[in-house]
């Protein structure tokens, strides 16, 4: 590697780290003045609670989400310095062409990519874990998730299974129905007034139940009080909450969505996205560099201020077109693929655009 490579890279990566040192004391203290009276409120919270089991985690997760728009910034700030300063100039004065130039920057694009890579799969989503824990128990009363209503899974290509309501504190549910189905033709029906989950043993306890076995010309009935079974699925199956996604990791969150699909979930959209959306950011961290070199990378009436607005600007944009997608990803019957990675598409064209200018001149 060049000396002029070096210097680049080295540029670029203490740049992003200074960006990213910038923004998150500031998302930091703005979060702060949202939460202080709820942190007040619990006499219980102290300090070195609310760093390692709230803050430590808020900056991974916001840390890692703004890392390329970050890194987007940084290029363009550390470019402008060096158009400004006539450098960039020197060097295509030495022959260097706008494609040799790329090179470093490409490496700490990769760097950076592959560092955000990892984190979304497999560190970050450990990150959300802790940090909805937090703000569920002491900061936001979500949602009752533990009582559900009118519940319908299948757990096979042909085994299905009806609860009218089930209490996830207490895992008990009533009105319980299973059925098994031979092609469309109904084999076996099990039917019971209430089911309750044994956490010990993973079996489930039936109460008033009855058992009916069909077969050609007769029928087999069996009713008791009490039956234990077993099923192919946990009381967690039996809802459907979006924020679950972000804790997850992204081996478990893709088993999870490939058994839903079995099961006959009808939206998963809003964990699709999830999904999609930890490789689409990172990957965008190569077209927002090439966006912001080729923005960069001449010198302007105006300085790096010029530059640096326009960044901000383009940045913002992108996040705001992403949260957009998004939304309109997790709606049901959306194409979630195209839409999570259509913000990478427009702004890969532009970056193309761009590229292809500024490698004129």
């Amino acid at each position: 590697m060049r000396i002029l490579d070096k210097y680049i890279l080295k540029q670029f990566l203490k740049t992003l780290v200074l960006i990213v040192a910038i923004i998150l004391p500031i998302g930091i203290a703005i979060d702060i003045s949202e939460k202080i009276d709820k942190f007040l409120h619990h006499n219980e919270l102290t300090l070195w609670i609310i760093l390692e089991d709230y803050y430590q985690h808020f900056i991974i997760t916001y840390g890692n989400v703004f890392l390329p728009l970050a890194l987007f910034i940084a290029v363009i700030l550390f470019t402008s310095k060096l158009a400004s300063n006539t450098e960039i100039i020197a060097m295509h004065s030495a022959q260097i062409s706008f494609n040799r130039l790329l090179y470093p920057y490409f490496l700490g694009a990769l760097i950076v990519g592959v560092f955000s890579l990892l984190m979304n799969h497999f560190v970050v989503p450990n990150s959300n874990d802790q940090f909805s824990k937090f703000e569920r128990t002491y900061i936001y009363v979500k949602k009752d998730i533990n009582y559900i209503r009118d519940i319908s899974l299948q757990l096979g290509e042909s085994d299905y299974l009806f609860i009218k309501s089930f209490t996830m504190q207490q895992n008990r549910g009533s009105d319980f129905m299973f059925e098994h189905y031979d092609g469309i033709q109904l084999k076996y029906r099990l039917k019971a007034s209430s089911i309750k989950w044994k956490k010990e043993d993973s079996t489930y306890v039936l109460s008033n139940y009855s058992k009916r076995n069909l077969f050609y010309g007769k029928d087999v009935i069996e009713t008791g009080k009490k039956m234990d079974t077993v099923f192919d699925f946990y009381p967690k199956d039996l809802y459907y909450v979006d924020y679950l996604a972000k804790e997850m990791k992204s081996p478990d969150l893709n088993y999870y969505i490939k058994l839903s699909e079995k099961r006959g979930v009808k939206n998963l959209n809003a964990y699709k996205v999830e999904l999609q959306k930890r490789s689409s950011l990172p990957i965008s961290s190569f077209i927002l560099t090439m966006i912001a070199v080729a923005l960069a990378a001449r010198k302007k009436r105006g300085g790096i201020g010029i530059n640096l607005a326009a960044g901000i600007g383009l940045a913002f944009l992108y996040i705001f077109f992403m949260k957009i997608t998004e939304v309109l990803g997790a709606v049901a019957g959306a194409h979630t693929l195209f839409l999570v990675w259509l913000p990478n598409i427009i702004f890969g064209i532009l970056a193309a655009y761009l590229y292809w200018n500024a490698s004129k001149k």
